[in-house]
């Protein structure tokens, strides 16, 4: 079993793309936590474990703690993610885009068959100018995205995990799992080069990236769908806010690249079969038209309006030189050090 853990909010229009990609890579199982949703989400995923493509759970916020850390400590008990043989953590605007052979995941394992775990980093893929939302295939829409070398800004360069589940100690995580004392798995990086765990969430160096694989992160979409991201807030610590600096240091527009586009018929003919079944098409389409008329509710608050008029002025993110990276880099190292004495 290859099981992908994650959790799932007013993402109706995106759910069918993202699982009919992974499928067509080789994950077997997915197990989906749901909270809170107004747009159908939770009636699409009742109706998808239904027909036997999802294990969906509901997991409504309680209290004060992030729903993205609730769904994880009770996914490590799910039985999907405790007979699985590779466990990946992600999110739906997250697809795990391979390099080696033919693009999946027995391509990747055959690269590194002793690698424990692979740490890939996300690559970023900007809003590609564009404004409107658009009921279309997400990894169609967006193909302008940050180039293979790249240090800042750091939270655009952090990796997500896929790892071998061999050790029942492992505790979830959002961006790597956390092992036993003194356990030392053999990782590798997103080149298939060998690497031990790094402290925090990004792997910092300056080397082409993505040799074996990359994460397509498609934290944007268009100006209006980031509207309802805004509105939505982080699952994971929902007191920080997603704003104009948010979007700056996602917004990379630089190469294009459609590597991903290599299995683009396979997830069509996923989508198109999924949407054969006439409760999943109705749910899909009235999911679209929430985030149609939830846009046009925003756009009638202030904040909202002058946040869409404000990245309409803005340009596309420019990649700083690498010199000015790593300048800032120590200069952030230098300053984290300074407040913590």
């Amino acid at each position: 079993m290859r099981t992908i853990v994650t959790t799932m909010r007013n993402e109706a229009p995106f759910v069918l793309e993202w699982l009919s990609y992974h499928r067509a890579i080789g994950f077997t199982d997915f197990v989906i936590y749901s909270n809170d949703c107004e747009d159908g989400t939770d009636l699409m995923l009742d109706r998808l474990q239904d027909m036997g493509f999802v294990h969906h759970v509901p997991n409504p916020r309680r209290g004060k703690k992030p729903v993205q850390w609730t769904a994880l400590k009770r996914a490590a008990n799910h039985p999907a993610v405790k007979r699985a043989e590779w466990v990946f953590v992600t999110d739906v605007d997250e697809f795990l885009n391979i390099h080696a052979g033919d693009g999946r995941l027995d391509d990747l394992f055959a690269a590194r068959p002793d690698a424990d775990g692979f740490m890939i980093t996300w690559r970023m893929f900007g809003a590609n100018g564009q404004v409107q939302f658009r009921d279309d295939l997400v990894t169609r829409q967006f193909t302008a995205a940050a180039p293979d070398r790249l240090l800042w800004p750091w939270r655009a360069v952090q990796f997500k995990s896929l790892f071998r589940n061999t050790d029942a100690g492992v505790t979830l995580g959002i961006h790597r799992p956390k092992h036993p004392e003194g356990a030392n798995p053999g990782w590798v990086d997103d080149n298939g080069e060998t690497a031990h765990m790094v402290r925090g969430t990004v792997n910092l160096h300056q080397k082409q990236r993505y040799g074996l694989a990359q994460i397509n992160h498609y934290a944007l979409g268009s100006i209006e769908s980031f509207l309802v991201k805004v509105a939505r807030g982080k699952p994971n610590h929902s007191d920080d806010a997603i704003d104009l600096a948010y979007w700056l240091d996602r917004n990379f527009n630089e190469v294009t690249d459609t590597s991903i586009l290599r299995h683009d018929t396979e997830t069509a003919k996923g989508v198109a079969d999924l949407m054969s079944d006439s409760v999943i098409s109705k749910l899909h389409h009235d999911g679209v038209a929430w985030r149609h008329d939830k846009i046009r509710s925003l756009m009638l608050v202030s904040d909202s309006f002058y946040l869409f008029a404000r990245i309409l002025q803005s340009s596309m993110t420019r990649p700083l030189p690498l010199d000015q990276q790593t300048r800032l880099l120590h200069q952030l190292f230098a300053m984290r050090s300074a407040q913590v004495e």
